[in-house]
């Protein structure tokens, strides 16, 4: 079987050393993935073929022709989901095209999560309750749990938009107090997740300090996060239960 061809849409580049020691949110991801693999008698070249795509600085340019593709997996931002700018209006009939594309899936990771939920008609816009930061337990529903196997999922966020329903023909897969849509899954066609697997506890640590600094963040919610920061999370788990997700045959869904 070949591997499959995966797009990662950047929708942002990250703090600058994490940026300087990954390259771009590519190498975020290929290292994530690397390490969901890392227990697989096959190499990540065998099963996943992951290309880059700078959707901001070239919207009109970057994005893959949807039949050279197998999936799409949009990344986080510092950017608004709901905003109107060009780049995340052509984002968005990207994203509905893939949807509506009988072979291609969708992977959706914050930013990414709320892209698809707006593609799919779902109201994206701030949080009432505030920033959902570090490491933090979700429940999850029952969809969730047969889908994950497990209860809950601790994973490493970063938000303070959030989708605020999930589509119709869609399951609810997790909850927070702070964020009643943790993520949904369609079958077969799209996953999406309001946590950020992909972050270690030296991005999450860049990140707290650098908003930190700009008085983003006050000095109470930077002690709190940063105590609760750490790699104790499922990132990779999630990660491998993505693969898992990529590698099931495409279902015919309306959307």
């Amino acid at each position: 079987m070949p591997p499959i061809r995966l797009a990662i849409l950047e929708a942002d580049t990250p703090v600058p050393k994490t940026h300087a020691k990954y390259s771009g949110y590519l190498g975020v991801f290929t290292h994530l993935f690397t390490r969901a693999l890392s227990d697989s008698p096959h190499p990540l070249s065998s099963i996943l073929q992951i290309t880059g795509h700078d959707i901001v600085q070239n919207p009109d340019s970057s994005y893959p022709s949807l039949d050279s593709i197998d999936a799409i997996l949009i990344t986080g931002s510092k950017h608004n989901s709901f905003d109107n700018d060009y780049w995340i209006l052509k984002l968005v009939e990207y994203t509905r095209k893939a949807l509506l594309h009988p072979r291609v899936k969708a992977i959706g990771v914050c930013f990414g999560h709320q892209i698809i939920g707006r593609a799919l008609g779902c109201l994206v816009d701030r949080s009432d309750k505030g920033w959902e930061l570090s490491v933090t337990e979700t429940q999850l529903t029952d969809a969730g749990k047969k889908f994950f196997g497990r209860d809950t999922l601790k994973i490493q966020q970063m938000h303070r938009d959030q989708v605020y329903s999930h589509p119709a023909n869609s399951l609810l897969l997790a909850s927070t107090e702070k964020c009643p849509n943790q993520g949904f899954l369609i079958p077969g066609r799209c996953i999406t997740i309001q946590g950020h697997p992909e972050f270690t506890e030296e991005i999450m640590q860049e990140i707290l300090e650098l908003r930190h600094g700009t008085g983003l963040f006050t000095d109470e919610m930077f002690e709190n996060a940063t105590s609760r920061n750490g790699d104790d999370h499922d990132g990779v788990f999630v990660t491998k239960a993505f693969i898992k997700f990529l590698q099931e045959p495409v279902e015919e869904k309306e959307l």
